[in-house]
Order: structure tokens, then sequence, then C-alpha cells
């Protein structure tokens, strides 16, 4: 098979323009939190943050060197170290009979046209070209299940693209695992290994047997949204030994065992064909994922911490906002106060929690506030701009008749008053839901870049069939 070779995409290409946001993106959030670390008093606070700083910081550097990780999963003795070998064309991973030979992940760097490249002698790249990193993991069905459970789900976390590793017929116990990785919500290759020993077997068929699987668990639809037939490579890591007739010019006949070459090139064409086709892209989703989820935490955290006074800083701008528009008079002159009073609400709770918010983006929450309400809150301001109204009207007929509108002024204010101090709080406690999200939805937060990657993303790419979860 011809191999795809490597490509660097254009500086200005749109993948490189993605990568190029993503690392705006944690840039702010890191900068962002690092300021809030340093000003907070609360140690238990600073610990945490630090851990998830430590995570943005690895995060941001894996961005900036242009490092794709490819993790290999699969159960024991399906050849997992043997297919890096063979990638490799060198035996830099440990392989054996025994099961379990791999006993924790390992990480080597790989350069596709000149083999392996120790991780500590790596060197920083140069014009944007991108660095492969291959990480070898122990066996899913190993002993200590919950750890390794626990070290899939990590190393799957970190990875830009999985190998699933089977071979012969795929059990249950695969099934259940390829489904559990899933989960990690990355671009998945199911890798056949072993084909010398099962030539009759086909992509077809090994894609029927998965969809049999599924359809016992109830899962089947889950692995066409995650796997096509074009996904599934089937390769010979470590081919078995031929015995060949050798015969020498003195007569003399031997017979001797001979190792085939790997069948690898697929494999590592199809890889290649990824990484050039949406490696950035993956690089950068992947890296906004985890930034976004550790905004997710630290907001989380700082929010449980200031929810005493995130209350009643809510119950004052209630407070001033019922007040100040009972006391107004002129009727649109309380929508305006009322939306500046939200927003300044808004602005300060986000302060409170050290999460930064513009103006423009205060506006945009409020707006998103009001429309996902269901319409109740628009309600609410429709009825209160109708009670201003009269309002107005009562203010107007108590200068003319004090005796008969002053009672009629002070019954729409206490309404109007009502209805606005319902809003306010209604406001207040909705940001608090939307600010548990960190500052992931700002004009370069992580989610917004997420968004905008995923909407340029092409039909033909794996990333598109995962493009409804991601989002």
């Amino acid at each position: 098979m011809n191999q795809v070779p490597f490509s660097q995409p254009q500086r200005s290409s749109p993948q490189e323009s993605q990568l190029q946001r993503a690392r705006s993106s944690l840039r702010q959030t890191f900068t962002s939190y690092s300021q809030y670390l340093r000003s907070s008093k609360n140690l238990a606070l600073q610990n945490s943050l630090k851990t998830e700083l430590d995570l943005l910081a690895n995060t941001l550097n894996k961005l900036d060197n242009a490092i794709v990780r490819i993790a290999v999963f699969g159960l024991v003795s399906r050849g997992k170290s043997a297919i890096l070998n063979a990638l490799l064309g060198d035996k830099v991973f440990e392989t054996g009979a025994i099961n379990g030979v791999t006993q924790r992940p390992q990480v080597v760097r790989w350069s596709p046209t000149g083999g392996v490249v120790p991780v500590e002698r790596a060197i920083v790249p140069q014009g944007g070209k991108v660095q492969i990193e291959l990480i070898d993991t122990p066996g899913l069905d190993e002993i200590d299940g919950q750890a390794r459970a626990d070290m899939a789900r990590q190393v799957a976390s970190q990875a830009d693209l999985i190998l699933f590793v089977v071979s012969g017929d795929i059990t249950r116990t695969e099934y259940k695992a390829l489904c559990d990785l899933r989960q990690a919500q990355k671009p998945l290759i199911l890798v056949f290994n072993k084909i010398d020993l099962y030539p009759d077997r086909s992509r077809q068929a090994i894609y029927e047997n998965l969809q049999r699987l599924g359809g016992r668990t109830g899962s089947s639809q889950k692995l066409e949204q995650l796997l096509t037939k074009d996904e599934i490579v089937m390769v010979a890591a470590e081919p078995t030994p031929m015995q060949i007739r050798v015969e020498y010019p003195d007569g003399r006949v031997t017979h001797e065992w001979e190792a085939p070459s790997p069948q690898i090139d697929e494999l590592k064409s199809k890889i290649l064909t990824i990484l050039n086709r949406e490696g950035r892209s993956l690089l950068a989703l992947n890296a906004l994922s985890q930034a976004k989820n550790a905004e997710i935490r630290i907001a989380e955290q700082i929010i449980e911490l200031r929810n005493v006074e995130a209350e009643a800083l809510i119950w004052k701008f209630t407070r001033y906002k019922a007040l100040a528009i009972a006391l107004n008079p002129i009727a649109f002159l309380d929508l305006i106060g009322g939306a500046i009073s939200d927003l300044a609400m808004i602005r300060a709770l986000a302060n409170l929690y050290g999460l930064p918010m513009t103006r423009y983006e205060a506006g945009k929450l409020l707006k998103t506030i009001l429309f996902s309400s269901g319409g109740l809150l628009l309600g609410e301001v429709g009825g209160g701009v109708l009670l201003g109204m009269g309002k107005s009207a009562a203010a107007i007929a108590s200068g003319v008749d004090s005796s008969a509108g002053l009672p009629a002024l002070a019954g729409v204010s206490i309404a109007q008053a009502g209805i606005a101090g319902y809003g306010s709080y209604s406001v207040g406690r909705a940001a608090q839901v939307y600010l548990e999200q960190g500052c992931t939805w700002g004009a370069q937060g992580a989610s917004t870049v997420m968004q905008d990657i995923l909407n340029q993303v092409d039909s033909s790419t794996i990333i598109h069939r995962l493009r409804q979860e991601l989002m």
C-alpha cells in the first residue's frame, strides 16, 4: 500500500487558525485564574486552583509544541506493544508471551519518516510542525480493574486519537471497553491485529460482528456514530514465523524459520491521512475540551465557597432594583434602569467569582437568560412595562387629583416593584448557573471557540461524527 506522506498545513490554513484560536483561549483562561489565585487568601482554594492551573499549563504547553497524542488500548495479548513497535520500526516497547508485559503507560515520540525519537530528547517544533507521541497502555482486563479503568480514562482524556486493538473473535468485554472509551469523545480506529492468523476476516465481517454485539446491549446506534468500516484497519504486527527451504551451492538443503515483515502500512497510512486532514483541529478541540472541564471544576469550587456572599449580593440588587423602579414615575426608564441593574449584578457576581466578564458578555448572558426562561421572564418584562405605563398615568392623575391618583400610584408601584424584584432574583440565580461554567462562554471562551471549530469541520471527517456530542 502507498503511504500517505505527513504534510504540514500552511500557516494560513483553517486548521492553523483553529490552533491559534485555541492557544489564545487557553492563555486567556490561564492568565485570568493565575491572577485570581494570587489574590485569593483561601488556602484550600489555592491548592485546588493550583492543581487545575497545572493541568491548564500542561495543556497549553501541548498546544504550543503542537503535540498530537495517539493512545493504544485493548485487552491483554492483543499485540498493542507490537503494533507500536511496527510503526516505530524498532522494538521500543517490551513484548512477550506472558500476559500483561506492559505494566504502566509508556510514551515515545514518533517521526513517521524518521522512526523513534525519545521524548526527553525531542526538539521543540519549528515552523509549526506537528509532533506525534505514541502511548502504550496496560491491558484493560488485567487485575486491579478500578485502577486500570481510572488509568484508561486519564490517558484517553489526554489523547487526540485512540487505537483500539482486537484480534480473533471480538468479545463482549472488548465491546464494553470500546463503548467505555467512546465516552472520551475522541476519534477512534479499530485495529484488527494478527490478520495473518485470520486471513478470511474482512472489515465487513468485523463490523457486522460489532453490530450484533451492540444489538445485544442496545448500543449499536452509538457504535455507528463512532465507527465506520473505513476506520477498521487490518494489520499483522508480528507475523507468525514461516519455515523456508534453503539450498546451498554445495547441494546442502536446510529448513529455517524466518519472520515475515510486519504488515503495518495500512495503519500508518490511515493515521497520517487523519492527521493531515484534521490533526490540528483534533489537537485544538481536545485542548479546549480539557480547558473547559478544568474551568467548570474551578468555577464550581469558587461558587461553593462564595455561595453566601453571592446570595447576599443577589438580594442586594433585588432590593435596589425593586426600590428604584417603585420610585421612578416614568415607564420606559423603568425598563432601561432595570436592565442596567441586572447587567451590573451579573458583572458583580462574575467579579465575586473571579471570572472575567465584559459588559458585552454580561449583555449576551442576560439575553440568554431571558430567552431561555421559556418566556417567563420576558412576560415579566412585558408586565412591568404595562404597569409602568399605568404608573405614569397614575402619577399624572395624582397631580390633577391627589385623593384618587396617589392610592392608585402606590398600588401600581408596589406591584411593579414586586415583579421587578422577582425578575432580578431569577436573573441572579440563573446567572449563577451559567457562571458555574466559568468563562467558557466568553468571546474567547473554550466553549465558544469549540463551537466555531465544529461549525467549520468537513462532513467527511471523524470529528463531524462526534460534532453533536462535543457541542
